[in-house]
């Protein structure tokens, strides 16, 4: 019965008549993996099984050109992999590894063959999905492009997952243990904390030596023969899921002063980070760059750490690691100084007498910031939202919100991030505002859906909070939500400016370039690529009043929503990340000349490889236009 229930959860045997799922069941081979346990490794050849998680996590290890293991992807409860062999008969592409304790179904090639030959779109699902044509053509250029570029920063540390560097197995006690027993271990273990947690993982709490001595052996008249866990430890202590980036950690160590960090999945415990693990790669270049962020004392501090983001993107590149992964790292380094510039500027009103009133607010990013998805160069957008003050607090909101908007945006361009040439900022006054009057705003543009508020209203429908309180952030998504419920109309309208736009191919497939102007002989990657995904996925979200931050975990949701199913999905995401590789490659190009970054690129002077890539994921885009065409057209109609 549990058999059956994880087969009716994984894409394609979900789709499968009941019957069907409980013969599957009744088959597949039923193995449990401990902790940390090497299922496969990269270049393997194959077991003659597909995996399918019933329990635990699994990491996919594969190793860098330069030989470096990287952990590129998890899989979870109602997942498969190790697909690639038992469809090619090609030797594994990469390794799997558990996390922690993982039950897996075992499927024969044997059975999935017969299965293929009773429904046939089963086979040809997992046979598209594996052999994206994009995809392979990616995989093929970026490995090419790893194998020549030159490292100039040491990434690898930046890119480190938890899992990576967590010590386990963790030492834990149950809470009910004698302090002295948690002491003497604590000793003969070597260790300077134990995780307070039940028989299942759940954490419950923390004991460090500092615990010990502040709680313990520092206060007079405690008897500590009758002290237990429960009573010493720190309740509820701060934790990271499996799958976060060491630098992530580092930060969050520092921010919060503390020096071990339980890390946990799907909220049961399965290692534990210290300071002095990190504290191996502080050495590191890339590493010190966000501590250099962190100290700054001044915007020209903030401009120097900004100009040597280049050099952290051209050292992933090297890597060849993915680039949504890229993204979210060159994201938050961005918000990191973007932050940072709040709080300086803040700083420097404060010295000058100048307060915040007493009201909530929140400075809030937009576009591909509010999606985690900058890259070099990205320009300003940004905006404000209040709580609902009384309108007699008006005057006061604005005598300081009016010359501090003013100054933190020519703080932002003096650091490096360029004015919006719509002024989406937050020293306009229609991109502040409170709850409210945002709420009068969005309503507007939906009832007159005037084309230059629709381009903005695309730019505000990726915000998230920068600063300040991030509850408002919520209260105003819950507002855009209501106010788009069921307004089909209003999402087409959103869409309609990309839809009256092909992508640049022509008939014979070949590229469609710019006549004349700066950029003749180019084409835009973002205007003509990268943009339409972005903006159709978002919509199709916005339709069913889901959130998701960036792009691909939009993907992923529609996926599970069966809006999309698994092969489109994966076409656009590989299509997506191949307008990510051209864009970024150009840019750090430009940089390096001296030039302002661009997304225009030169088809021809790109190889026939990636040419061939290029008109791949155009036409990607010209299938996910088509069904959003006919999917919003409907509310037309």
């Amino acid at each position: 019965m549990v058999v059956s229930r994880t087969l009716l959860k994984t894409d394609p045997f979900g789709g499968l008549p009941e019957e069907v799922v409980d013969e599957l069941a009744a088959v597949a081979i039923t193995r449990e993996y401990p902790a940390h346990f090497l299922i496969f490794k990269q270049h393997d050849p194959p077991t003659g099984y597909l995996y399918v998680v019933s329990k635990g996590l699994v990491e996919i290890v594969a190793l860098t050109p330069g030989g470096v293991e990287m952990v590129v992807d998890y899989r979870r409860e109602g997942s498969f992999f190790g697909g690639t062999p038992v469809f090619t008969g090609d030797n594994y592409t990469a390794g799997a590894r558990t996390v922690t304790a993982t039950t897996c179904l075992l499927i024969s090639q044997d059975i999935l063959n017969d299965l293929g030959r009773r429904f046939p779109h089963i086979i040809e699902l997992f046979t598209r999905t594996i052999l994206s044509r994009v995809r392979s053509l990616y995989s093929d250029m970026v490995a090419d492009h790893a194998r020549t570029a030159a490292v100039p920063i040491e990434a690898y540390p930046f890119q480190k997952r938890l899992t990576e560097i967590m010590s386990t197995p963790v030492e834990t006690c149950p809470p009910d243990t004698p302090v002295r027993e948690v002491a003497r271990r604590m000793t003969a273990r070597g260790v300077g904390a134990i995780v307070v947690a039940s028989a299942g993982g759940k954490i419950a709490g923390i004991i460090t030596r500092k615990d010990l001595i502040s709680k313990v052996l520092a206060p007079e008249q405690v008897d500590c023969s009758s002290l237990t866990a429960t009573e010493v430890m720190t309740r509820n202590p701060l934790v990271m899921p499996v799958d976060a980036y060491m630098f992530e950690a580092a930060t969050f160590l520092m921010t919060h002063k503390i020096r071990h960090l339980p890390v946990v999945a799907q909220d049961r415990l399965v290692g534990i980070v210290t300071l002095r693990d990190l504290m191996r790669f502080r050495s590191q270049k890339s590493m010190l760059l966000i501590n250099s962020i962190k100290e700054a004392r001044s915007v020209e501090d903030l401009a120097k750490a900004n100009a040597q983001i280049v050099q952290v993107a051209k050292a992933f590149m090297a890597e060849g690691r993915s680039h949504f992964e890229i993204m979210e790292i060159l994201s938050y380094i961005h918000h990191t100084i973007l932050r940072r510039c709040f709080d300086l500027i803040l700083d420097e009103f404060r010295r000058q007498g100048m307060t915040p009133p007493a009201i909530r607010f929140c400075l809030m990013i937009m576009g591909s910031g509010g999606r985690k998805e900058m890259l070099l160069g990205p320009d300003q957008d940004n905006g404000l939202v209040f709580e609902d003050y009384p309108d007699a607090m008006q005057e006061e909101v604005d005598a300081f919100f009016v010359p501090f908007s003013e100054r933190l945006i020519q703080a932002f361009e003096e650091v490096g991030y360029p004015l919006c040439n719509g002024r989406v900022m937050a020293n306009n006054p229609r991109w502040r505002g409170r709850l409210k009057d945002w709420q009068k705003r969005i309503d507007g543009w939906i009832q007159v859906p005037d084309p230059k508020m629709i381009m903005y209203s695309t730019i505000f429908l990726d915000f998230m909070p920068l600063a300040g309180d991030p509850s408002l952030c919520q209260d105003l998504r819950e507002i855009l939500h209501h106010e788009l419920e069921g307004n089909t109309v209003y999402l087409y309208h959103l869409l309609e400016n990309d839809l009256n736009h092909s992508p640049p191919l022509n008939l014979l497939g070949r590229f469609i370039v710019e006549k004349s102007g700066p950029h003749q002989g180019q084409l835009s990657i973002k205007q003509a690529g990268s943009v339409f995904i972005v903006d159709c996925v978002r919509m199709f979200l916005l339709e069913k009043g889901v959130d998701a931050t960036t792009t691909l975990d939009r993907l992923n949701e529609l996926v599970q929503l069966k809006v999309f199913n698994q092969e489109t999905a994966e076409n656009l995401r590989a299509a997506l990340e191949v307008f990510i590789f051209f864009r970024l490659r150009q840019e750090i190009a430009l940089i390096e000349q001296g030039e302002k970054p661009s997304h225009y690129i030169t088809p021809s002077s790109l190889s026939k490889n990636e040419q061939e890539l290029l008109q791949e994921a155009f036409r990607a885009v010209a299938k996910l236009q088509d069904s959003a065409r006919r999917h919003f057209g409907r509310g037309l109609r």
